[in-house]
């Protein structure tokens, strides 16, 4: 998967931190699409709840989403949105 970070300095964000995920046709069928997009949302919400408020993150999942495990999504989203944090937040200063 590929994840992406922006800190959100608007003074008009309301909530947060914010995340959207995208799940192209390269990753399967619909049935497979959506059972990849449930996984990841239950792995980002557990690991948001430790994320800024201002950070927005998109994550893209890649074709082996499709067959990874529970554990293997979690440990690689995980490395990624640290990257990603610390990426945006060099970014900004």
């Amino acid at each position: 998967m590929v994840v992406h970070a922006h800190v959100d300095s608007s003074e008009f964000r309301v909530g947060g931190p914010r995340f959207g995920l995208v799940v192209s046709k390269a990753v399967g069928d619909s049935v497979t699409r959506h059972r990849v997009s449930r996984r990841l949302r239950h792995i980002a919400a557990q690991l948001m709840s430790g994320v800024e408020s201002d950070l927005m993150v998109v994550i893209r999942a890649n074709p082996a989403s499709a067959t990874a495990s529970h554990d293997d999504l979690a440990r690689d989203f995980s490395k990624a949105l640290e990257v990603a944090t610390a990426r945006a937040r060099q970014e900004r200063s």
